[in-house]
């Protein structure tokens, strides 16, 4: 600052001061710093989407049953899905004790950006030399080539919707959190909001989804109970039930018991393939409003077996079936021409749901009616001199196999218990199954468990049980080595399963390996369309059921000729 003295008109001296302003220095300029690099936002973390990267690969691993290409894109979604939880929390406790540098994760994403492509083409094609492979075992036309894209758009979309709906629930937990802090500290909050929207998601899902899906499923089942197959005419014979005098009316048999009492085969069929004159087959069925009562339905199908002279035929059959009360005719036929139609067989519904729901939802109904009816016949059976009784045989396929093991409840009484039984893919439910395979003979394998001590047979495929002659076994498991059905577990989430280590059973690739969660996964998914599959595969038994009663219980001067005659009749 400069001081200046300037004289004022009154003369008098006055001292002020003035801002003069300092000289500017050069302002210096500078290159404008770059803007940091930043990743692009995908809303993935890099752990989710490696791991849901590997699995989704993996799930184009080939397992029990081929896949159609729309199950196969739902099973690679939903598996990649679960790759993608499981990975990013894993990322989020690696996180949690080690900070990784930006740099670091975005070199990271760009190697998985490069080799993700690379392993989806690679696998694509891996699975569809497996699933070509595994349909030529089965017997099965090949895959479409451009069946690949069609799987991969459905695998895409479908962990895209499983994505936006765990994202949903994410927000919806931030919002109840947002609310929560308001009154508790803030992990508490979120503690809370998640417990909140687990709470909610639990109660829609069991509570209006599931069931409303069992009661519209209920309902349907009761409609389609009480209607009537096509081609299926109420029969004028007095040896069926539903016909002329039965002690069983048409309109209680229920759908399935219908066509069961309808669809025998006539004189004429008989005769020709027997090559000697038959008689007219007996079948006896009693539906569920046949009765009020399990035990007074038994009652019933017991009179009916009197009225129609069934304790006079050379054979009885107890057939227990599955969930809507059907019975396989080829079952049912197979026995009629064996036997040229001296035979009589005997039938109770216990239930007009499906067999899965059936089996999930309660299966004491098949146990009760399964007790029921073999009980009631037994017990008019024993009472006959046992020189001029018939041979008792009993049947039971998928559900129906649980019924009649826990109505003997050990396998001596089962096999003590009639002259024959014949189980078709039993379930992995089965107490007497699973007891019998774990006490197999050491070296024998658990898809060809061998138990020497009672006179029980196992047979991975029907043509194995042609080798008995001499010595006839009383108890017939028929297992197909592809059945899921059979060999579906709930360890097979966390344990290498035994029917997957060592000597493989027939059409099992050896392609197949077992991974935990997926294998677990893949075979729940077999579940769906193993009755798809052909004869002698999957959980689809049909005309190998000639195998079965030829083994147990073949009539006078039968032989393997007049078995593969046989099933060639059936099979058309």
């Amino acid at each position: 600052m400069r001081r200046q003295v300037v004289a004022p008109p009154s003369g008098r001296l006055s001292t002020f001061r003035v801002r003069i302003p300092a000289p500017r220095r050069p302002v210096e300029t500078r290159e404008p710093a770059p803007a940091p690099r930043r990743i692009v936002r995908t809303g993935l973390t890099i752990t989710g989407a490696a791991f849901a990267a590997v699995f989704f690969c993996l799930s184009f691993t080939p397992s029990l049953l081929p896949r159609a290409w729309f199950l196969q894109g739902v099973v690679a979604g939903i598996t990649a899905a679960t790759g993608y939880a499981l990975g990013t929390t894993i990322g989020a406790l690696v996180r949690v004790r080690a900070r990784f540098s930006e740099r670091t994760v975005r070199i990271a994403w760009r190697v998985l950006l490069a080799l993700v492509p690379l392993l989806f083409l690679f696998f694509l094609w891996l699975g569809t030399r497996w699933q070509r492979e595994l349909r030529g075992r089965l017997g099965m036309p090949p895959t479409q080539e451009y069946d690949v894209a069609k799987t991969l758009g459905a695998g895409l979309l479908t962990f895209a919707l499983i994505l936006l709906v765990a994202r949903t629930l994410r927000l919806a937990t931030h919002g109840c959190a947002l609310v929560f802090r308001q009154v508790v500290p803030h992990r508490a909050a979120y503690c809370a909001g998640t417990v909140v929207v687990a709470l909610l998601s639990y109660s829609a899902i069991d509570g209006l989804l599931m069931a409303q899906l069992f009661t519209m499923a209920d309902r349907s089942a009761a409609v389609v109970n009480n209607g009537t197959s096509n081609g299926v005419v109420m029969p004028t014979s007095a040896l069926r039930s539903g016909g002329s005098r039965s002690l069983v009316s048409w309109d209680s048999l229920g759908r399935q018991g219908r066509a069961f009492v309808a669809s025998a085969p006539t004189l004429p069929e008989l005769t020709a393939f027997a090559g000697r004159p038959a008689v007219e087959p007996i079948r006896v069925y009693a539906g569920l409003t046949s009765a009020d009562t399990v035990e007074e339905r038994a009652a019933l199908a017991v009179r009916e077996m009197d009225r129609t002279g069934a304790f006079d035929r050379a054979v009885i059959a107890i057939i227990t079936p599955t969930g809507t009360g059907w019975v396989d005719n080829r079952v049912t036929q197979s026995l009629e021409y064996m036997y040229a139609g001296d035979s009589a067989l005997v039938s109770m519904q216990y239930s007009y749901l499906p067999s899965w729901i059936s089996f999930w939802g309660d299966r004491s109904e098949v146990v009760a009616g399964a007790s029921a009816l073999i009980g009631a016949v037994r017990e008019r059976w024993a009472a006959m001199p046992a020189a001029t009784r018939p041979q008792l045989l009993i049947f039971g396929e998928s559900l129906g196999t649980y019924g009649i093991e826990k109505t003997f409840g050990s396998a001596e009484a089962m096999a003590g218990g009639a002259d024959g039984v014949l189980l078709l893919g039993p379930t992995f439910a089965n107490p007497l199954h699973r007891e019998l395979t774990r006490a197999r003979e050491a070296g024998s394998p658990v898809w060809d468990p061998v138990y020497p001590s009672l006179p029980i047979e196992f047979a991975e495929n029907a043509t194995s049980l042609r080798a008995f002659s001499a010595e006839k076994p009383k108890v017939v498991y028929l297992q197909n080595a592809t059945d899921p059905v059979v060999w579906w577990s709930w360890d097979l989430f966390w344990k290498k399963p035994k029917w997957l280590t060592g000597a493989r059973g027939p059409d099992v690739t050896p392609d197949m390996h077992w991974y935990p969660g997926i294998t677990f996964w893949q075979t729940s998914c077999d579940l769906l369309f193993a009755n798809k599959a052909p004869t002698g595969h999957g959980h689809v038994y049909k005309s190998e059921t000639v195998d079965g009663w030829a083994a147990i219980a073949p009539p006078p001067g039968w032989t393997v000729l007049d078995t593969i005659r046989l099933r060639a009749v059936l099979e058309n």
